[in-house]
């Protein structure tokens, strides 16, 4: 996780263009849990099954990945930075999203949350040794809470390349010439998911697991009804972390929508996106610059249709930020950047989708035929 040191000593108000035109109305969420069961530090990695191991191997470090182990069974990824790894697959008999698991600096943190939820702590076999929390979120996706014996030691960086800057020049008798490479993987940064019972799911994260919320989308003449979509972060107090973590939304469906790997700069996003082109993967949308969080990005697609970030330059919150509040649109996901893609949106219909949508509205859930219709209005403007 980017972090940075703030001081206290000059408090802002989030309204004040800061980050966010609205706040919260009287009433509304008030983003964070007055007493959470621990504090999750950071996101560790992600979890997925899948059928050919080789081929995600493959496509792991065209995307940037390092492989941190592989056995027959499991193949764990990883990025530059010390720490955890990002990501592990393990064989199975169809590509699917397990979920997430995060990481607590103390390991006192793990018989805490074991003690609250009725739950056991395990050892794990990742790479160094470390011990877990399974857990289930109200959505049903399966949320393991680890604290690692031994971090990862760093691997070499990506370098930035030195920018002139008007009258600021860095750089001068010497050419720029990015090699065309793939865009080296420094760390996890986020996973976006997808559940039909949001209010619940959020609350979950935020009481059990102590996140809090950077920003709320509401949809247009619905804000009376609650928000649709939050973007989380985790809470270390006066050091400013990453403006989300994860970011839930409202939908018909359940689990991963995609997941965020932070690069180097611009460069490394451009110059990484051609070498996958290159070779025939298919980009999802960008190149361009997101609103909420402001990371410049770049999505993906693997050969088994998941979606995955390369992003740089993102916000970095404190605790003393309060939510923003704004409304949800198609329009409102970039500020620069191509039009949002229906592949991007999901929106591209398919029998699965189709039953996907009347599954959900017969169910016993928070998407009811306003909201669903809400949600299209709102991904078409």
């Amino acid at each position: 996780m980017s972090h940075t040191c703030v001081n206290r000593a000059d408090p802002q108000t989030p309204h004040q263009d800061l980050h966010s035109e609205q706040g919260a109305l009287s009433g509304e969420h008030p983003g964070r849990s007055r007493n959470p069961v621990i504090k999750v530090a950071d996101l560790a990695w992600l979890e997925f099954e899948k059928p050919d191991l080789d081929r995600a191997e493959v496509f792991a470090r065209d995307f940037g990945f390092a492989v941190a182990a592989r056995t027959e069974g499991e193949l764990w990824l990883r990025g530059t930075f010390a720490g955890s790894p990002c990501m592990v697959m393990r064989r199975g008999r169809a590509s699917r999203f397990i979920g997430p698991a995060f990481r607590v600096a103390e390991r006192a943190d793990l018989d805490r949350l074991a003690s609250a939820t009725g739950s056991t702590v395990r050892d794990i076999g990742v790479p160094g040794g470390g011990q877990s929390v399974a857990l289930l979120d109200p959505s049903g996706l399966p949320v393991r809470v680890v604290h690692c014996a031994e971090q990862l030691p760093a691997l070499p960086e990506q370098e930035p390349l030195i920018l002139n800057l008007g009258t600021d020049h860095r750089r001068t008798n010497a050419t720029q010439r990015p090699p065309r490479e793939p865009s080296r993987i420094q760390r996890l940064g986020h996973v976006v998911l997808e559940t039909r019972v949001f209010a619940r799911t959020l609350d979950w994260y935020l009481d059990t697991l102590g996140m809090i919320v950077s920003d709320f989308l509401f949809l247009d003449g619905q804000r009376g009804r609650g928000p649709t979509m939050t973007f989380i972060r985790c809470d270390q107090g006066s050091v400013a972390v990453d403006h989300h973590t994860l970011a839930l939304h409202l939908g018909p469906g359940t689990g991963y929508v995609h997941s965020a790997y932070q690069v180097t700069d611009l460069d490394a996003i451009a110059a990484g996106g051609e070498y996958l082109a290159e070779r025939g993967y298919k980009r999802s949308w960008g190149i361009g610059r997101h609103i909420q969080g402001s990371q410049l990005f770049d999505y993906w697609r693997d050969p088994d249709h998941f979606m995955l970030e390369h992003f740089a330059d993102g916000d970095l919150f404190s605790c003393d930020l309060e939510p923003g509040w704004a409304p949800m649109s198609a329009s409102g996901l970039a500020q620069w950047g191509p039009p949002v893609t229906r592949d991007f949106l999901g929106a591209n219909p398919s029998p699965a989708k189709l039953r996907e949508v009347m599954t959900a509205l017969r169910g016993d859930n928070e998407l009811d035929p306003a909201r669903l219709l809400g949600l299209m209005k709102a991904m078409s403007s």
